[in-house]
């Protein structure tokens, strides 16, 4: 983690001349674009997949009318089909699951009052009024609401809650013409109905990881859910 620490320290000094004390958090930033700059291949594969599937609904349709008695042989049918033209029905899924490490590095780096047993001069850092490693709930304490710290993290929430929305309605405008089976007949992919449903209310549950994670962690998440809602709008146009 020590690596990592340098690394922040590294970018932040290379920004302060143009953020100042918030030069970390600029860094911050940063290095979350270079994060999703290399998962944007996996982006790319995701849409092409998601492509691929919308393709193969008509296909799915007529095996969901031949096997509509047998919801076992339709799963294994729709599966042997996704097999057969190489397409993942969970290929959407890697993007986010390749970031999971940079967010809990964040998140163990501003947690941590020492690093390779020196005190975290990251601690120190700020993004305006408010320090890195606090959270939402340390505001209440420095100021409210109302106060620099609190102001911070309303404008963090105001930008969540737009990109959410607009996920929102970007997400089920491309999942609309997803299978969907009759009532009776069971999943044609086990799991992927759930994750359906779910899916387009994943971005409002970015409020909740805004509030409770270090402000560093939730710089990451924002930036990079901002980028996505940019990205899906790009390659699913």
């Amino acid at each position: 983690m020590s690596v990592f620490a340098s690394l922040v320290e590294h970018l932040a000094d290379l920004l302060q001349p143009l953020f100042g004390a918030s030069a970390a958090a600029a860094a911050i930033v940063l290095f979350t674009a270079l994060v999703r700059l290399l998962v944007h291949p996996l982006s790319r594969a995701a849409a092409r997949g998601q492509k691929a599937r919308t393709a193969l609904q008509p296909r799915i349709a007529e095996l969901r009318r031949k096997h509509a008695k047998n919801p076992e042989q339709l799963q294994r049918a729709v599966l042997e089909l996704h097999t057969e033209e190489k397409v993942s029905p969970l290929s959407g899924c890697l993007p986010s699951l390749c970031q999971i490490p940079a967010f809990f590095l964040l998140y163990h780096l501003f947690s941590s009052s020492s690093i390779g047993g020196r005190a975290n001069a990251l601690l120190s850092h700020r993004l305006l009024a408010a320090p890195l490693g606090g959270r939402w709930a340390d505001a209440f304490g420095d100021g409210g609401l109302t106060g620099g710290a609190g102001l911070v993290y309303v404008a963090l929430f105001a930008v969540v809650a737009g990109v959410a929305t607009f996920s929102y309605r970007l997400t089920r405008r491309t999942t609309a013409d997803r299978p969907v089976l009759p009532a009776g007949g069971g999943e044609a992919v086990p799991g992927v109905g759930a994750i359906t449903r779910v899916m387009p209310f994943m971005s409002f549950f970015t409020l909740v990881t805004v509030a409770v994670v270090p402000l560093a962690a939730a710089l990451y998440v924002v930036t990079s859910t901002t980028w996505s809602a940019v990205e899906r709008a790009v390659l699913y146009r």
